[in-house]
């Protein structure tokens, strides 16, 4: 770990370098308010998979915060409650959330409430209890306190596995004009189109902010085991069958002989 984060912080550097060398050399009338891109678009995930770190870096044309949410890809998740009846747990409620990010990460150069009024993180959905989550009820009918409950449920799960933040990350400004900030990605990440914004708020406005874009994928045998089930189940789960037949059978046979 001490060795990635050493290799990530040299990445860094180098990056902030030619960042800083592209900087000086844009012409004025064409410097942007806001630069930023990531060390890499794509994360692989392989049969070994144990998480990445990517990192994020910029420069900006003038002073004001950095904050950077990365989010994605959107699922369908149903949160239930239970509830003890006749002295049994049972799910009495549930709640489908049918666009919710499966992984959201947030960094700022400050402390949110330092950077932008309550208002302008909801709008720009800064914060994982600032996302708008849209949701529908199955069984009896639930109040709009209710629906935050299982909102904030929902959050604290995703937490719980590490693919919501619980706390912001730290985005690094260096001499006013140059930033970084290193995004983590657990092992538990879902493939999918992933989507990060970095903003430059100053005088708690958002007055630019730049999309780039992450892809993750499955790669390698695992893969290719992956495409194949979800694209002929049939055969898939057939072969799966006979696989277990014949281990069932070879294992019965050696105990035999023995």
């Amino acid at each position: 770990m001490a060795k990635r984060e050493n290799r990530l912080t040299k990445l860094g550097i180098l990056l902030l370098a030619i960042t800083a060398l592209s900087y000086g050399a844009a012409d004025k009338a064409s410097a942007q308010d806001l630069i930023a891109d990531l060390s890499s678009h794509r994360v692989d995930i392989t049969t070994g998979f144990t998480g990445a770190d990517l990192l994020l870096f910029g420069s900006v044309d003038d002073d004001g915060d950095i904050v950077v949410t990365v989010s994605g890809p959107r699922e369908s998740v149903t949160v239930r409650r239970k509830e003890r009846v006749a002295g049994i747990w049972m799910n009495t409620r549930s709640m489908q959330f049918s666009a919710a990010p499966n992984f959201y990460a947030v960094a700022a150069s400050r402390p949110l409430k330092e950077i932008a009024a309550l208002e302008v993180l909801e709008r720009q959905q800064i914060g994982a209890n600032h996302l708008r989550l849209r949701a529908s009820s199955s069984g009896s009918e639930l109040r709009p306190e209710d629906e935050d409950i299982f909102r904030k449920a929902l959050v604290r799960r995703k937490q719980a596995q590490g693919l919501y933040a619980t706390e912001p990350g730290q985005v690094t400004i260096i001499a006013g004009k140059l930033f970084r900030t290193q995004v983590h990605f657990p092992a538990n990440l879902a493939t999918g189109t992933y989507t990060a914004v970095v903003y430059l708020i100053r005088g708690g406005r958002v007055v630019h902010a730049q999309t780039t874009p992450l892809l993750v994928e499955k790669v390698g045998v695992g893969a290719e085991v992956y495409t194949f089930a979800h694209e002929r189940s049939a055969i898939y789960g057939l072969a799966a069958i006979l696989i277990a037949v014949a281990a069932g059978w070879l294992a019965a046979a050696v105990f035999r002989k023995v």
